[in-house]
């Protein structure tokens, strides 16, 4: 059960301390991002982690002036692939193959089939798509901090468009989803630390078919 009580104790911290994260620490909580189930494996996603203090200060009015992005210790940037391609699907089954020793071309029709169906859509279905699967691996990023008793903040609070200008992400065919801040809880200063948290009801939430 030590799962729910580490996500009873988890809260969208507003303000931090500015005391650093362990890096080990931080690399756990990337690793549980890299480990997260994704679409057919595709893994269409990175994760770009900041602790530079002057790309800080410029992320900072992209995201509203939130204290958040200055006083984390890290920013985790989610950031999903703009579209696919078929090149990028070759590349990700062909890697897969090569580790599970697995014949050359074993996938082919499963990727084929695949590649069938993304060539019908367009550029934004695609992001769609990609932008899902990143917040896969985003909400396994949250549990693995609430786990280290690491604060998060979890932040769609800023123009994506900039934040893509200032990390060179197009050149990449990268577009920004959210941002993780990461660091310790102000506990002096922070209005939300003692609010109750506050989900609907197992009553309200579930839906059964029994």
């Amino acid at each position: 059960m030590s799962l729910l009580q580490d996500l009873q104790w988890r809260y969208a911290t507003k303000k931090m301390t500015g005391e650093k994260v362990a890096q080990e620490k931080v690399d756990y909580i990337i690793e549980a991002t890299r480990l997260a189930p994704t679409s057919s494996g595709l893994q269409p996603f990175k994760v770009i982690q900041i602790t530079d203090e002057e790309l800080k200060a410029k992320i900072q009015p992209i995201a509203f002036g939130q204290s958040q992005i200055v006083d984390a210790s890290h920013l985790l940037v989610f950031a999903a692939h703009e579209s696919y391609t078929e090149e990028y699907l070759n590349e990700v089954f062909s890697f897969s193959e090569r580790e599970r020793n697995l014949p050359e071309g074993y996938s082919n029709d499963y990727k084929n089939m695949l590649w069938s169906k993304f060539a019908q859509q367009t550029k934004e279905e695609h992001f769609n798509h990609t932008a899902r699967q990143a917040y896969i691996g985003f909400g396994l990023a949250i549990a693995a901090a609430a786990e280290l008793k690491v604060d998060a903040t979890p932040m769609e609070g800023f123009i994506n468009e900039q934040l893509d200008e200032l990390l060179g992400l197009e050149k990449l065919g990268l577009k920004s989803v959210t941002i993780l801040a990461l660091g310790y809880r102000d506990e002096a200063n922070d209005w939300n630390l003692n609010m109750k948290k506050v989900r609907f009801s197992k009553e309200d939430f579930v839906i059964n078919y029994n």
